[in-house]
């Protein structure tokens, strides 16, 4: 048995790898603010669309490609996805102006969004049930590592190299990722045939539907600070430069022990109970950060338990969306995707208004209004308590 599990959580690794690869990708904008700014010669509320191009190409993409690609084989599918993100990102770092990159930005969205639900949906598909929530937290902790030294490190080299060689980077991690899949995953033969109105059936479910409203609001509330981060830090704490790096890596540590702590709680009290102390605790930390992170010290406390409270979110959703559709657990977390990213896109937009027109310390008093809105769609629509037994093979 422990042989047995510990090659799974070899293959777990190595998918984490991956989405360290496509999670750098989506959130490395972030880091990269100054030097997009300084060098395009835009603002930072149009350097925050290139986060919107991506998420809302992500949003879109992802349960259109999970139809057109539903009879790939799994590996290769993602050896593709990683593929096609890494020739994202290296367009990214070649492109000619701002226009360009918003196109690159977009190609590179179409690999995440292939990769990230197929690569979760395989990992829950190789673990048994007791276990899955461990194993989907572990997927997600590549993209947890990826705002540990991902974002932090791009924002280094775009120091030095500009933000082309940050992009470059990001293109060469999602190469290897892809190397690393081909080389250490075993062939996952493709889910059975479903038309594509039944793909869709999952999201006549009010459950699904209410996690996923849940989702788009937590990411929101989330995104729009963090994309912002550099203009609310130097507002609050007079920070800027290599000052706000270290503080990204405070949040990025805080994320990753979120996100395994969020897998276990999820496998141990149901995912219900502990999503619902999740949002009540990020909700606090935005109402709290203009008064909290007035000073460095300060500051990287509160971005250590933001990242904590922000990443241990995903895993009891995407436990519960398994739970809920175990039949069809790829879709569902396809659809979990979208609505990450679709979060994530109107952050950019909404963060951007606020931004312009009341202040960046505005911007995580709106969050907590945000996230508390998520926590009222758990309480009101979660649906019966009870616990599904999960005897259907999942699904990738």
């Amino acid at each position: 048995m422990s042989s047995v599990s510990s090659s799974a959580a070899a293959r777990n690794s190595v998918l984490a790898f991956g989405a360290f690869g496509v999670g750098t990708s989506g959130y490395i904008v972030a880091g990269l603010l100054p030097a997009l700014t300084s060098e395009l010669h835009i603002s930072a509320t149009a350097a925050a669309q290139l986060v919107t191009s991506f998420a809302i190409a992500y949003a879109v993409g992802s349960p259109l490609f999970a139809a057109a690609t539903g009879r790939w084989e799994r590996r290769t599918l993602l050896v593709a996805a990683l593929a096609v993100a890494a020739v994202g990102n290296i367009f990214a770092a070649v492109a000619p102006g701002y226009t360009t990159l918003l196109i690159a930005r977009v190609v590179t969205a179409i690999g995440a969004a292939v990769y990230t639900p197929a690569a979760t949906a395989v990992a829950a598909e190789l673990t048994t049930p007791d276990r899955r929530g461990r194993a989907v937290s572990l997927v997600f902790g590549g993209l947890t590592i990826a705002l540990i030294f991902g974002v932090p490190l791009g924002s280094v080299i775009s120091q030095q190299f500009g933000y082309e060689g940050a992009f470059l980077f990001v293109g060469i991690l999602s190469a290897l990722g892809a190397l690393g899949v081909r080389v250490a995953l075993p062939k996952v033969a493709p889910p059975p045939a479903v038309r594509l109105a039944e793909r869709f059936a999952v999201a006549r479910d009010k459950r699904i539907v209410a996690l996923l409203v849940t989702t788009t609001l937590a990411c929101l509330a989330a995104f729009m600070v963090y994309t912002l981060v550099s203009p609310v830090l130097a507002a609050t704490a007079g920070v800027s430069g290599g000052t706000v790096t270290v503080l990204l890596f405070c949040y990025g540590i805080g994320g990753a022990i979120g996100n395994f702590a969020g897998g276990r709680a999820a496998d141990r009290w149901g995912p219900r109970k502990p999503l619902l102390i999740i949002l009540a605790g990020f909700t606090a930390v935005m109402v709290l950060l203009p008064f909290t992170a007035t000073t460095v010290v300060g500051a990287g406390i509160t971005l250590f338990v933001w990242g904590l409270a922000n990443w241990s979110f995903s895993p009891p959703v995407q436990h519960r969306l398994i739970e809920l559709s175990p039949g069809h657990a790829g879709l569902a977390l396809s659809l979990n995707a979208s609505a990450i990213y679709l979060g994530v896109g109107l952050s950019g937009v909404v963060g951007g208004a606020v931004l312009t027109s009341a202040g960046a310390t505005v911007l995580p008093e709106i969050a907590a209004i945000l996230a508390a809105a998520a926590a009222l769609v758990v309480v009101f629509f979660w649906g019966t308590r009870k616990r599904v037994e999960i005897r259907e093979e999942v699904a990738v």
